[in-house]
């Protein structure tokens, strides 16, 4: 697995799936290792993806100072990755979480872009705010569902300031497109993926300065894709539609049969509208 030291020395692994021109990928979480990416539904038999383990999580190093979780400062990350493979330009995806990091990459270092593709994009850097009447509006979509009331109920009780585990838990099938076998036992897995004391730096104080980085994205003139899945209650269609009019040369595409994580819902149309952006 190939590895490159971080500018304070901590060791970072990437893997490398299919061939073409290269395409750095972010995983979300945050800081889930990025296996559960897979290979973005048989997007590697276009691009050759390039995809980072953010420190601290699947093969990279714990570094030395947990400090360095934080999103701002992993934008040194990228940018190591970057250099290490000698490309003057890159082409960024990043998911979830990871589009945090890619917007306060594409703030700092505005020419090493070609294209950015954000995929169910969360919007704390930029600072979009969501009502809690926009959450529950976006999940009575499922009203149909069987898990709906509970699921429900339990957003009711966040929304009102009950954080528990058991809510957040009874909540999660409103990120699938399907909350079948198949995606009950993917997230119980992707649970051992992710570095808990990493996440809760992540995006702790200081990470973002939200009118500093929309001020930037503003000047940002490179294409940006936002993709949406229509049945996501994290990264609602309204939301991210809001998120693409901070770019002056946006792409903003709603999947409908998919939730959070589009290329395992509908892989075929996940992977004709990237490849159709990226060119």
């Amino acid at each position: 697995m190939p590895t490159l030291p971080a500018a304070d020395g901590t060791e970072l692994a990437y893997h490398v799936f299919g061939d073409g021109p290269p395409l750095i990928c972010l995983p979300g979480g945050p800081m889930l290792a990025s296996s559960y990416l897979e290979e973005l539904g048989g997007l590697s038999a276009h691009r050759r993806l390039i995809v980072l383990d953010l420190r601290g999580t699947g093969s990279s190093a714990i570094p030395q100072d947990p400090a360095t979780y934080r999103c701002d400062r992993l934008v040194d990350d990228v940018e190591a990755l970057r250099e290490h493979l000698g490309l003057e330009q890159i082409d960024l995806l990043a998911h979830s979480a990871g589009a945090n990091l890619a917007a306060l990459y594409a703030a700092r270092h505005p020419k090493r872009i070609g294209r950015m593709a954000l995929i169910t994009p969360s919007v704390f850097a930029v600072g979009i705010e969501v009502t809690g009447e926009t959450r529950l509006r976006g999940a009575r979509r499922h009203s149909h569902q069987p898990w709906f009331a509970q699921a429900h109920a339990a957003l009711e009780a966040i929304l009102a300031g009950q954080l528990t585990p058991e809510n957040w838990n009874a909540i999660e099938p409103f990120s699938h497109g399907r909350w079948d076998a198949e995606a009950q036992a993917r997230k119980a897995a992707e649970d051992a993926l992710r570095n808990t004391e990493a996440a809760a730096v992540y995006g702790s104080e200081g990470a973002y300065d939200p009118a500093a980085t929309r001020a930037a994205l503003e000047e940002f003139d490179r294409p940006v894709l936002l993709l949406a899945g229509k049945s996501d209650l994290g990264a609602m269609p309204e939301v991210v539609a809001r998120y693409a009019e901070l770019f002056q040369d946006p792409r903003l595409v709603v999947q409908p049969r998919a939730g959070h994580f589009p290329w395992r819902d509908d892989p075929a149309a996940f992977t004709a509208e990237v490849v159709q952006f990226l060119g």
